[in-house]
């Protein structure tokens, strides 16, 4: 089955549905500055077209690039939305209710409708519902301790994956036509799970708890964050080799989002220290199969790469002075959660935060250094049109 394309041909209306139905110290996300604003989730969808905020009363979702109010839905019984997983820009969205008054239960995967406005069918739970993904055969589920994928036709169970404990819902799936990937946490600390049709593998990708990861369209390359913050690795999801690390800072951050651009040449990271990072990377698909190491070789760093004048004495110093840094960076206040994609345009990224701020930004391929703001919206204002 495969849902009809998303619909924005009434962007001035507001249907109302009827139908209402702890880790270590260290590795908890950071505390929102601002919890009154009531945005309780933001996310892009597959190809970073658009993005979608879960919020006290309902939720709404815009173009990205370039920005525009696409269509809010808000409900008769009033509540919040904690997740809203699109399928690029089809027409079926599934929900998790949210915040101290859920609309949904939080322990059920809604899934609406947005032609016929409401809710087709549903998915129940014994726990509360951590994350959702979706794929044009698959609905992906996760909760603390296990990941559930379901076939999108009739809603059969077709996976059944255990993890370690997993508060945010870390859980990525491929979505370009070919083999399915799907990645989440192992079953023990610094572990991740690449699972495949036909069997799944462990990476020991950390030595620390794993809280970011991402996929590349195909999912032939996986990104992986630990609870440090300090170093991100690049991965071949088919032979788990390290492919790539790269460093964002030497002091520990929360890694709020990770993303790839559609070819896979940048890497975009957001964390709690305020910084958004640009990586250039030199991975490509000629690379499938091929026996890497696990620290890449000097002589094969991209030349757009940011690489410590000091690598001459790798094996030496500490490997912080041998490190692979960001080539282009954006600075946002420190604290304030926020997620990145890759725009349209060249060499832009799309940056979308907690307090309601959007950013495009532009940066340099070549030289690096700090990002040009293009553009700035605040999406949580009401007199932004829908």
């Amino acid at each position: 089955m495969t849902p009809p394309s998303l619909s924005s041909q009434n962007p001035n209306t507001n249907p109302s549905s009827r139908r209402v139905s702890p880790e270590s110290e260290s590795d908890q996300a950071p505390v929102r500055p601002n919890p009154n604003n009531g945005v309780y989730f933001l996310s892009f969808n597959q190809d970073h077209g658009c993005f979608a905020a879960g919020l006290e009363q309902g939720f709404r979702v815009f173009d990205a690039d370039p920005y525009k109010p696409m269509f809010r839905r808000e409900f008769e019984s009033p509540g919040g939305i904690g997740t809203v997983a699109m399928l690029f820009r089809y027409n079926q969205i599934a929900l998790v209710g949210g915040g101290p008054r859920p609309v949904y239960p939080k322990n059920k995967v809604m899934i609406w409708d947005d032609h016929a406005s409401r809710c087709i069918s549903e998915l129940t739970f014994r726990s509360e519902v951590r994350s959702v993904k979706l794929r044009r055969d698959r609905i992906f589920v996760a909760l603390q301790h296990k990941v559930y994928g379901y076939n999108f036709a009739d809603f059969r169970v077709m996976e059944q994956v255990e993890t370690a404990a997993n508060p945010r819902g870390l859980l990525e799936v491929s979505h370009s036509v070919g083999p399915m990937v799907m990645v989440c946490p192992g079953l023990h600390k610094g572990q991740v799970r690449v699972h495949h049709l036909h069997g799944s593998k462990l990476v020991s990708a950390h030595d620390s708890k794993i809280v970011a990861l991402a996929l590349t369209q195909d999912g032939s390359f996986m990104a992986t964050a630990s609870s440090k913050g300090t170093l991100i690795r690049i991965f071949n999801t088919r032979d788990a080799s390290l492919l790539q690390e790269v460093r964002r800072g030497a002091e520990r951050a929360y890694i709020y989002s990770i993303a790839f651009s559609s070819t896979a040449q940048w890497l975009a990271v957001s964390s709690d220290k305020g910084t958004v990072h640009v990586f250039g990377l030199k991975i490509d698909s000629g690379l499938f199969g091929n026996d890497r190491s696990h620290v890449a070789s000097e002589a094969n760093f991209s030349k757009s790469s940011a690489i410590s004048s000091l690598s001459i004495f790798k094996g030496v110093l500490p490997r912080y002075f041998s490190s692979e840094w960001s080539l282009a960076q954006f600075r946002l206040p420190e604290g304030l959660e926020h997620y990145v994609a890759f725009g349209r345009q060249k060499n832009t990224v799309l940056i979308a935060a907690m307090d309601g701020s959007f950013y495009q930004c532009l940066f340099d391929p070549v030289n690096g250094g700090e990002m040009t703001q293009l553009g700035y919206h605040n999406f949580l204002k009401p007199e932004e049109t829908f």
